[in-house]
């Protein structure tokens, strides 16, 4: 009987199945453990190379919150940054930015993503994931802003009909500081020092409380008040601020019947009184306020189009402080923010009123010779 030996048939691998196996192999690079501030720091480096001293500080500065927030939720190493992670940073990040802050804070958290992938920080292909807001045809960042005479007008308007309420004292301390949202919320009683040689508020970090504030332990600083701030701020807390604690016992400064107060109770606030026609003050988009839901219904007040959100007032005081001849570095100390982010996203002077300041600081320079 003859016998037939077996050849097993050798098939060779096709173009698609060789192009599967390279792409596999490519998701098994391992990655190498970095700490997010440790990665911030060799692209900061990275980027020194190439680029501006004001662009690698604006780039600090978005990316410095990036690294905050990792910190705050104890992300330690970029190895384990998800999707999902980017999806709830941005969330977080938006809450006192405009759309157009927004983009460009997650344009460039997306910049660094990609740069960490060239150093096997990530995951590939996740900065595809870092999403940003499409920009509507014609808004500027600095389109949105509540100007000091303005915010003086609605001051007025509230010491006069709501004085020292809570609604009075929250548009107070926006105003009066400049502050962020969050870093009004944070603040406890125990955080106004009234009888400092000084009076202010000191602003402090307190993520364990449910407090935390933009820029981390970076941001905690004493912000000086007036006489007249003081004074307001006084009778709201002997007369009409609610006996209450928050969660956690403290004994917040702006608060409700509830506790502490939310932030979306401080944008109620703002919506509210950023209204022309509740001040007294005429409609100027031609419409009737009797009719109109925007002033008629308190919830529908954001959909007026002179309503803003708490971040054109801070907006607006860095403006009025660079007008009045304030040093930039003093705005950038007292608000909590950058030299090159105070440059790029709040100062509305047009370059003409730039060089008439610049012109009124030669000359008093010159006189003071």
């Amino acid at each position: 009987m003859s016998q037939t030996n077996h050849v097993p048939t050798i098939v060779e691998e096709s173009d698609a199945e060789r192009l599967l196996r390279q792409l596999h192999e490519a998701t098994e690079t391992s990655l190498e453990p970095i700490e997010p501030e440790k990665a911030l720091g060799l692209y900061l480096e990275d980027k020194a190379r190439d680029c501006r001293q004001s662009t690698v500080d604006a780039h600090r500065s978005r990316l410095g919150f990036f690294v905050d927030w990792c910190r705050e939720r104890d992300l330690e190493n970029l190895n384990d940054l998800t999707a999902r992670d980017l999806h709830e940073y941005r969330v977080w990040r938006r809450e006192d930015l405009n759309v157009v802050s927004e983009k460009t804070q997650m344009d460039t958290l997306r910049v660094f993503v990609e740069w960490c992938e060239t150093i096997n920080s990530v995951e590939s292909g996740l900065f595809k994931k870092v999403k940003s807001p499409a920009i509507p045809d014609g808004e500027n960042a600095r389109e949105t802003v509540i100007h000091a005479d303005r915010a003086r007008t609605i001051l007025e308007h509230l010491r006069k009909y709501e004085y020292a309420s809570t609604e009075h004292v929250v548009w107070l301390v926006l105003s009066e500081t400049g502050m962020r949202m969050g870093a009004a919320r944070a603040l406890d009683i125990d955080d106004y020092r009234c009888d400092a040689e000084v009076p202010h508020l000191t602003v402090v970090h307190r993520p364990e409380t449910d407090t935390p504030i933009k820029n981390g332990t970076r941001g905690e600083r004493r912000v000086g008040l007036s006489d007249e701030a003081c004074e307001v701020l006084d009778d709201y807390l002997e007369h009409q601020r609610p006996d209450v604690t928050d969660q956690h016992d403290r004994v917040p400064l702006l608060a409700t019947t509830q506790g502490r107060i939310a932030k979306s109770t401080i944008r109620k606030y703002v919506y509210k009184w950023s209204r022309p026609c509740l001040i007294g003050l005429e409609c100027p988009h031609d419409r009737d306020p009797d009719e109109c839901s925007a002033a008629t219904d308190l919830d529908l007040a954001s959909k007026c189009p002179s309503s803003v959100t708490p971040h054109p007032i801070r907006r607006g005081y860095i403006t009025q402080l660079l007008r009045s001849g304030v040093d930039v570095q003093v705005v950038s100390e007292r608000c909590n923010v950058s030299p090159a982010i105070i440059d790029e996203h709040y100062d509305v002077r047009s370059e003409e009123d730039k060089m008439r300041q610049r012109q009124e600081v030669l000359r008093r320079s010159l006189l003071e010779e």
